[in-house]
């Protein structure tokens, strides 16, 4: 076979994209080609940011061209990770319906990250978009109490011939965490590949329709559920929760640092400063700097992200988690003001 452009098309036309399961030529994958003596060259666009994808599908193409052209034949492959705003939602397997999907993520636990997830989640639908969330956080699943919904047990329903999950629903959020599968007094003691099956399950077998939004509260830390996320959810970007102490702000910048590998690749659209100061009600006007200042601020500039805003020390945003109502869904607060004020500049960062 000649060494033509169109006969190197051709040949890579037999290459499947795993997850689209149709050619790389079709999907327009393949950019720039270029052609020497007995040597080939061109881009080639994944859509998977892991490494062991691109290493698969740049593999495949190798061995498609050596097989046709000679062992001989030089291949320069260049792997461009496809950005999210390139995988149109009609051409993605997984949750094709879903125009944003939002990771809140921390490096430590107990810095609020489930509290923000919960309250960007119920301000996004407030405001009028189509809202899902999706409590990752397997081992200790926050979501039902926080959306009153603890009784609640999600429904399944036959879709398209195939028995799916349907989400529960409170103030516009449509929602799945494991915490609707287990009694709220069950400890759940699984080990990694089991969680990210069940995580999985509840993007892949789950009926979510169409969403503006879908936020993802995931677990604390750097590990597995977060390697299994990137690999099956094609994610829009990511927010890391911190509170301003050194030591939260340690582990924040690792979970920063994770989602910037060229193995994972996930935007990081800012960093949120939670517990950031309180103010006692009898003096409006007085911060006091518990836990440290302005510590999540400067990281984020350190690190070249966006910072988007703080939340302060409130006892009424505790108040409505515990039961069930966000705080920002509260009339003109000092909280629900601070967190719309957030949603306002993330949303800015997708644009």
């Amino acid at each position: 076979m000649e060494l033509t452009k169109e006969n190197i098309l051709k040949v890579l036309g037999n290459v499947m994209e795993p997850d689209m399961k149709k050619d790389i030529v079709t999907l327009n994958l393949i950019k720039n080609i270029e052609l020497g003596e007995n040597k080939v060259g061109f881009e080639l666009s994944v859509l998977k940011p892991a490494m062991h994808a691109k290493r698969r599908m740049e593999d495949a193409c190798r061995f498609a061209l050596e097989r046709n052209f000679g062992k001989d034949l030089q291949v320069d492959i260049k792997v461009n990770v496809l950005s999210k705003e390139a995988q149109s939602a009609d051409q993605r397997k997984v949750l094709p319906g879903v125009k944003h999907i939002i990771a809140v993520a921390s490096g430590k636990g107990g810095v609020g990250k489930s509290t923000v997830s919960s309250n960007l989640a119920a301000g996004l639908a407030d405001a009028g978009f189509k809202v899902g969330l999706v409590d990752a956080d397997i081992y200790g699943p926050s979501t039902p109490l926080m959306f009153d919904v603890e009784l609640e047990k999600p429904k399944t329903a036959e879709i398209d011939g195939k028995n799916m999950i349907l989400p529960v629903e409170n103030y516009g959020v449509k929602m799945l965490s494991i915490g609707f599968f287990a009694d709220t007094s069950q400890a759940i003691v699984w080990r990694g590949p089991m969680a990210s099956k069940a995580l999985n399950q509840m993007f892949t077998d789950a009926h979510w329709g169409e969403l503006d939004f879908m936020i993802i509260d995931l677990p604390p830390g750097t590990g597995d559920i977060h390697l299994s996320l990137v690999q099956v959810v094609p994610l829009s970007g990511v927010i890391v929760v911190s509170t301003p102490q050194p030591i939260a702000l340690a582990d924040a910048s690792k979970a920063v640092s994770m989602f910037q590998m060229d193995v994972i690749n996930v935007p990081v659209l800012g960093v949120i400063e939670n517990m950031a100061y309180f103010t006692p009600p009898e003096l409006p006007n007085k911060k006091y700097y518990i836990f440290g200042e302005s510590g999540a601020r400067k990281l984020a500039e350190d690190l070249k992200v966006p910072f988007l805003g703080e939340l302060p020390l409130m006892q009424s945003i505790r108040e409505a988690g515990d039961v069930g109502r966000p705080a920002v869904l509260q009339d003109n607060t000092q909280a629900s003001q601070a967190i719309r004020e957030i949603i306002r500049n993330f949303t800015t960062e997708l644009k």
